[in-house]
């Protein structure tokens, strides 16, 4: 984005250090201009259109002075402006003062959190998901910011939402075979993805990304229900391969613990029924209810 904007031309801000004053020198010297003037005004006896000319000065010097005076609190910027002119930018907190004739911009620079509005995004299979993220951003470039775009918070918006949509269509939302990455499985990675794409979107404006992350992630409510059903299908499923795997195992060892220790000596149809009923045993939902059999093995 930077480099497409420098291929067509446009020039871009940078911050510099402007060249402002302590406001409490400034203030000591409005002081001890009221004591000249007032201390001056009563020496002067000789005419009184000296001593008139001397309160004139005095006052203009006053007010020269006072005009001069803003006041800046931590983690905060003022940008100093001559007739439109960017001229620097005072970080120092405090009372500063500069020129009455400067213009002056305060902007801040403390970290700023932000969670976005849900938006409607089709993610890489084009299912609908709903998404929302939590940015925390501040401002590094206070030139940038507030030379280089019409309204940077109201542009950090509008990027936000762009990046949400990009990282939203580069992933799917879910991958039922655990063979991709997800949006709902690989949060810290999809994470630091969002975050890299804001870096590049704002860097323009002169703002940075400390931190964000995804608030809300789900799918649209007009799939909703039928993606539910198919994640609850999978479970069942995923459920049943396992208990059939450990059921056939125990099987197994069955079979082969009564074969080596020639407990029983089983034919092949009635191995076939034993592994039937130790199947529907061991597979069964509901408590099995034993048949004791009165007769020989075969009745």
């Amino acid at each position: 984005m930077v480099q497409q904007g420098r291929e067509q031309g446009l020039s871009r801000s940078e911050e510099r250090r402007a060249a402002t004053a302590s406001g409490y020198v400034m203030l000591l010297a409005l002081a001890a201009l009221v004591v000249l003037g007032l201390v001056g005004g009563g020496l002067i006896d000789s005419t009184r259109v000296g001593a008139g000319l001397l309160i004139v000065v005095a006052v203009a010097a006053f007010v020269f002075i006072a005009c001069g005076f803003y006041m800046q609190q931590p983690n905060q910027a003022t940008a100093i402006t001559l007739f439109g002119s960017y001229k620097g930018t005072d970080r120092v907190s405090g009372l500063r003062w500069v020129l009455p004739w400067m213009g002056r911009r305060r902007i801040s620079t403390r970290a700023n959190n932000i969670i976005s509005e849900r938006i409607k995004v089709n993610d890489l299979r084009g299912n609908p998901i709903e998404m929302a993220a939590q940015v925390v951003w501040r401002v590094t470039d206070t030139a940038q910011a507030l030379f280089d775009v019409d309204d940077y918070r109201a542009f950090v918006l509008v990027q936000i939402e762009a990046a949400v949509r990009t990282i939203g269509s580069r992933y799917p939302y879910d991958d039922f075979e655990h063979l991709e990455v997800t949006l709902r499985g690989a949060h810290d990675q999809v994470g630091a993805e969002l975050r890299t794409e804001l870096i590049a979107r704002l860097v323009v404006a002169g703002i940075t990304v400390d931190e964000c992350g995804f608030t809300h992630l789900a799918y649209a409510p007009e799939i909703a229900g039928a993606m539910l059903r198919r994640q609850q299908a999978a479970a069942v499923v995923a459920a049943r391969t396992t208990l059939v795997e450990g059921a056939v195992g125990m099987v197994e060892l069955a079979l082969a613990q009564l074969s080596a220790k020639n407990v029983v000596e089983l034919d092949d149809e009635r191995r076939a029924a034993m592994v039937s009923n130790l199947m529907v045993v061991l597979c069964g939902e509901r408590e099995t209810q034993p048949v004791v059999n009165a007769g020989t093995l075969y009745q």
